[in-house]
């Protein structure tokens, strides 16, 4: 097929798309890509071009594309069973549950698979707020939790709370974006006092509260976190009050951030959480959410209640499959030393770019604010004209951010090389030649 052809097919596919998904299910880039295959790092388009993957289907793919281990699990379980439903003994996802039961620090724990992150955080507010026999709930300014009913209510990014209408009474808290808002100027120490101040005075002019649903690092916010602590700061807090804390590592976990497997352990003062949430690295493309929680908070639902994908024998095979793949080459600390150097390299990059406000992040989840270098505030432009430039030298990456959409994510799977990581840097160096 000619270059000719293929952009015609293209654009056909891009009419197709629009004549019959939603206004609402956005696509990145002027001229969207069909991704058709990939391998390792890296992807091909439907045109043949080639780009180094930086963003990994939103922090899904997190092992590498095509891993043999993975696709050779699903194949097998699908040559035996693709489905059964959790009315009947699944031994995968009981050979899973007891691996993140064990790996979750959460004492007597109980798992529940779902099919994504929503899915599990929508089964987190139910558990808490029967547990609690309450309907309020605390969440965090700029936060993200899905795109369900309960899930955007308890959103506070306002590109994505799609309705205010529900069923739960959410009051959102100071604390996850560090360098914006009134504490901003603070340091680290006296930055978490005043949060932990504003929390307690918010569950002062309240009744009693369920919840608090936290990223660790907030992901389409932008990888915004607190200083390391914050949430135990939080949680002398909420455990004087009976307050349930919920972790939301659906991004944050795996070990992603390098330092921790969990994202909540940068605040292990607190123990655990009551309740931890997770989905889409754990599957490397395959739909697989989940909840852990202890048994007395897991099991507080007096009514029937099943999943009728979660747990499928095919996605957890692939899940389990992809967990050992991660443990035994540590790609956690592959994600810290890899991680480490790409942070040094975009800062480097950065240092050139009066538009790089900041370069922050944890592991191989970096994010790279853009802004007015005059006044501050934040450049949604810029980041999309980046996202486009960035596309054209043969990289994907993400964007976020509060409502203005100013950051670059960073987030490749976390097998990423050494030298992926010196070609991804110069590469994005390249696209941010766009802004001079």
């Amino acid at each position: 097929m000619t270059g000719q052809h293929h952009l015609h097919a293209h654009r056909h596919l891009h009419d197709r798309h629009r004549a019959v998904l939603p206004d609402w299910l956005s696509l990145y880039y002027d001229e969207p890509i069909e991704i058709t295959h990939g391998e390792g790092r890296h992807v091909w388009d439907a045109e043949g071009n080639r780009y180094l993957d930086f963003f990994g289907g939103i922090l899904t793919t997190m092992t590498a594309h095509a891993l043999p281990e993975v696709t050779k699990a699903v194949t097998e379980q699908a040559g035996r069973v693709i489905h059964t439903s959790t009315l009947y003994l699944d031994r995968p996802m009981v050979d899973l549950a007891e691996r993140i039961a064990a790996l979750s620090g959460i004492r007597d724990a109980r798992v529940f698979f779902t099919t994504s992150g929503t899915e599990a955080n929508d089964t987190a507010l139910l558990l808490a707020t029967a547990y609690r026999r309450s309907n309020q709930v605390l969440a965090m300014r700029n936060s993200y939790h899905g795109r369900s009913f309960s899930a955007v209510s308890v959103t506070g990014n306002r590109s994505w709370t799609t309705t205010g209408l529900s069923g739960l009474h959410t009051l959102y808290v100071h604390g996850a974006v560090r360098r914006r808002g009134p504490f901003a100027h603070l340091p680290d120490a006296e930055f978490t006092a005043a949060c932990v101040a504003d929390l307690e005075d918010l569950i002062g002019h309240t009744g009693d509260v369920a919840a608090l649903i936290a990223e660790p690092i907030q992901g389409v916010g932008g990888f915004t976190s607190p200083p390391d602590g914050l949430y135990a700061a939080f949680r002398e807090v909420l455990d004087r009050h009976g307050i349930l804390w919920i972790s939301d590592e659906v991004q944050t976990g795996w070990g992603r951030t390098g330092d921790h497997f969990w994202g909540w352990q940068a605040h292990a003062a607190s123990g655990p959480p009551d309740i931890l949430t997770f989905a889409k690295g754990i599957g490397n493309g395959m739909s697989v959410g989940g909840v852990v929680a202890r048994a007395e908070v897991m099991n507080c639902l007096t009514a029937n209640s099943i999943s009728t994908f979660g747990g499928s024998p095919v996605t957890m095979a692939a899940a389990l499959a992809n967990l050992s793949y991660l443990l035994e080459h540590d790609l956690q600390g592959n994600a810290r030393r890899v991680g480490g150097l790409l942070a040094e390299r975009l800062r480097a990059v950065a240092a050139g770019v009066d538009r790089v406000r900041e370069v922050r992040g944890r592991g191989l989840m970096i994010g790279v604010e853009l802004a007015d270098p005059a006044t501050g505030a934040a450049d949604p432009d810029a980041a999309a004209a980046v996202l486009e430039a960035a596309r054209a030298e043969g990289l994907l990456i993400g964007k976020g951010g509060g409502h203005d959409t100013s950051v670059l994510r960073v987030a490749p799977p976390l097998s990423l090389t050494v030298a992926e990581a010196e070609e991804g840097a110069a590469l994005l160096e390249r696209a941010l030649r766009v802004l001079r």
